[in-house]
């Protein structure tokens, strides 16, 4: 199945971005860049939140955000209220985003995974389906604030 994909992060993620990039498009996604366009010193969160506005609005099915420890981008993304973006930096952890959580976002720590590590995970995240039952009760109750 294609997706659309919405991607962004920092400059540490910009070379992982353009390499997750190609991978997408291989993949048949459709993909739209949320920035930055070098490796220059950006704020993550001028990228992260119309990243995650577009998801939260349906223009993007999921989104992948890339920083050097994938910590800032996934509190910035997690401060809206139907992201749930997962930090991850193995593939176990990619599937168990998506299949417990419905994680809708993809975060990855660029200077803690190899890039072949990073397009399994995307990979992955992609690929797997959200198991709801037990897990939907407990999604449903994550932006009840």
């Amino acid at each position: 199945m294609a997706y659309k994909i919405a991607i962004g992060g920092d400059h540490a993620g910009y070379t992982y971005k353009g390499m997750l990039k190609e991978v997408l498009a291989e993949l048949g996604h459709e993909v739209h860049d949320f920035g930055p366009d070098s490796d220059a010193s950006v704020d993550y969160p001028d990228h992260v939140h119309p990243l995650a506005n577009a998801v939260e609005a349906k223009e993007a099915d999921f989104g992948i955000l890339i920083c050097g420890s994938g910590n800032g981008v996934a509190i910035t993304a997690n401060k809206h209220r139907q992201i749930r973006a997962a930090l991850c930096w193995e593939t176990k952890l990619a599937a168990l985003a998506r299949s417990h959580n419905n994680a809708n976002v993809l975060c990855i720590p660029a200077r803690f995974v190899s890039q072949e590590k990073a397009a399994d995970m995307v990979r992955t995240f992609l690929s797997t389906d959200f198991e709801g039952g037990r897990h939907q009760t407990r999604v449903d109750k994550i932006s009840n604030c």
